[in-house]
């Protein structure tokens, strides 16, 4: 019976003070508790959509507040992205200062939906250590071209991999380009949130042709830590 009126007590002074505190004399929040807390039995509550939204939380400062499960969970999840072109068809860029964006607009997974197919821009949501890889391959790109790919962060190359192709005289057939179409680049980055990544197109030509399917021309990115 005392329990009764203590909290009767409590939660009438609650409807009549804005502000209660238990062992503290500023309270800072409607019930302010200096101290621990303690609960003996709670029922069961066997709602899956209830547990999605009613998980509590304590900030650094002891405030309580309600979270979802979803949020916790995505807010742990690492990078994992491959993307590529959506069609296999060639893709032709025309070139601005030697670079074009390269513009892959589809992924086959991404993880926690951090990369925008329509800007060809991947966004970080958490600071880690990142890798990156990117392969592309170029279609009739001849002798003495130079042909390369990069790896921007926030728009600021970081990593590159760009050569002139390389051809032989062939005795009957003239000037053979024997240098491969694949260019492809992979480093370590360390990502902070909100950065960004894209992936470029170097040459010292106009324009350039990209071969469209994806075993040839994709990129990944997964958070290492």
């Amino acid at each position: 019976m005392k329990k009764i009126y203590l909290l009767f007590f409590i939660f009438s002074f609650i409807s009549i003070h804005s502000q209660v505190g238990i062992g503290t004399t500023n309270p800072t929040a409607d019930l302010d508790i200096n101290g621990t807390l303690r609960i003996r039995t709670t029922n069961s509550n066997l709602n899956e959509s209830a547990a999605k939204d009613s998980i509590l939380v304590s900030d650094n400062l002891g405030n309580i507040a309600r979270i979802s499960s979803k949020q916790i969970i995505e807010s742990h999840l690492k990078t994992f992205i491959k993307g590529n072109f959506s069609s296999s068809s060639s893709v032709g860029l025309s070139l601005t200062s030697n670079t074009a964006i390269i513009p892959f607009n589809a992924t086959e997974f991404d993880m926690n939906t951090e990369y925008n197919s329509t800007s060809s821009v991947y966004t970080a949501k958490q600071d880690g250590i990142y890798q990156i890889y990117v392969q592309i391959k170029g279609s009739g790109v001849s002798v003495a071209t130079s042909f390369g790919v990069q790896i921007l962060k926030n728009g600021t190359v970081i990593s590159q991999n760009s050569f002139a192709n390389v051809g032989i005289s062939v005795l009957g057939i003239g000037l053979v380009n024997v240098t491969p179409p694949l260019r492809n680049l992979q480093t370590l980055t360390q990502l902070t949130t909100g950065d960004t990544i894209q992936f470029n197109v170097t040459s010292n030509l106009g324009s350039v042709t990209l071969v469209g399917n994806r075993e040839d021309c994709y990129f990944t990115i997964n958070q290492v830590r």
